[in-house]
């Protein structure tokens, strides 16, 4: 799979909303439009991609794209909250749009590309996605995802683990709270044993710098974008992480331990055009199969699971939990039943 299908789907809405913060009217409309009906309209009658794995692509490529995915929203986070917090002269309605159509580019695009980057081996790459992370107030995720989600994937021990019967809304608090306190008491431990400074203490310093930089350039009003720009995305990401992971728990062991993680663990997505727009975090068995992996060889095969509507659709039916169990208890059923029959 090449680069430039990423490239074009994720930095179009970039100019989009760079244009729409300024110029408003159309613009800033089309910018939303982009990020949401647009996106779900391209995923649902466009076919999904056929499930086979993608090709090798030159990772020097695909770090450029991120390293640009990420630089841009640094560029993107100050020009959305000087046009939401009405210095660029907008409207009322056209800085709510403004809102929503930046909260959503950071929340898709902007995290699902510092996932990507957090677990990347080299030292500039990771420390770029972990501040795209620290501006959006959401830096102790580069630990919590790392060392607590894919260590105890589809356990008990995951902070973004929702068993079956869990409604989105009783997940929400949980995981956001216990990503935060679980990932300081790792933390906390390993800087005892080293003798280094927490990284707590960059991720908490980080977002302070961030959002005094905002009250110093717009005052309340640029600390509330930002504030907002954050929580929209951390809404979104446990989002993600709930429809990616919802009741398919793996089985404990006679001797107690849990059972190897499976590609059957993670719900993924064959829609296409949301998988470009965010760097292929759609396929997510296979990330954590192969956390190293690049996002374009990210493989998506006949054993995975399968959501039956893109990510965006997905997230709209977990806000309506009797109509989210009915869709996925039974499925989730299915899928487990069928991985014991293999041998789980």
């Amino acid at each position: 799979m090449t680069i430039l299908p990423f490239a074009l789907a994720a930095l179009v809405p970039v100019v989009l909303l760079g244009l729409g913060a300024v110029q408003g009217g159309l613009w800033v409309w089309l910018a939303l439009a982009y990020v949401s009906v647009i996106a779900f309209a391209l995923d649902e009658i466009i076919k999904p991609a056929a499930l086979s794995a993608s090709g090798e692509d030159d990772p020097l490529l695909a770090n450029a794209l991120s390293v640009a995915l990420a630089l841009g929203h640094f560029v993107l986070l100050g020009i959305g909250a000087y046009a939401v917090a009405g210095a660029t002269g907008l409207g009322s309605a056209e800085r709510a749009a403004a809102f929503f159509g930046f909260g959503l580019y950071f929340g898709q695009v902007s995290i699902a590309n510092a996932h990507e980057l957090i677990h990347r081996t080299q030292r500039g790459l990771f420390t770029l996605g972990k501040w795209v992370f620290i501006s959006m107030l959401y830096g102790h995720v580069t630990t919590s995802h790392r060392l607590l989600h894919h260590a105890y994937v589809g356990t008990p021990k995951d902070p973004n683990f929702p068993p079956k019967g869990t409604s989105f809304y009783r997940y929400l608090p949980r995981s956001l709270w216990r990503n935060l306190t679980e990932g300081y008491r790792i933390e906390a431990a390993r800087a005892a044993r080293s003798g280094q400074l927490n990284p707590y203490v960059s991720y908490i310093g980080g977002a302070v710098g961030v959002l005094a930089l905002g009250w110093l350039a717009l005052g309340w009003a640029g600390v509330a974008a930002l504030v907002g720009f954050g929580a929209y995305a951390q809404f979104q990401h446990a989002m993600v992480d709930y429809l990616q992971h919802y009741g398919l728990a793996r089985r404990v062991l006679p001797d107690g331990r849990y059972a190897p993680l499976e590609a059957y663990h993670s719900w993924n997505s064959p829609h296409w055009f949301t998988a470009l727009m965010a760097v292929n975090v759609t396929r997510h068995s296979d990330h954590h199969a192969h956390p190293g992996r690049i996002y374009p060889a990210l493989r998506l095969t006949q054993d995975m699971p399968m959501l039956p509507y893109s990510l965006p659709a997905m997230g709209v039916i977990a806000l309506v939990p009797p109509l989210w169990f009915r869709m996925m208890d039974r499925r989730v059923e299915r899928v487990l039943s069928m991985a014991q029959g293999v041998g789980e």
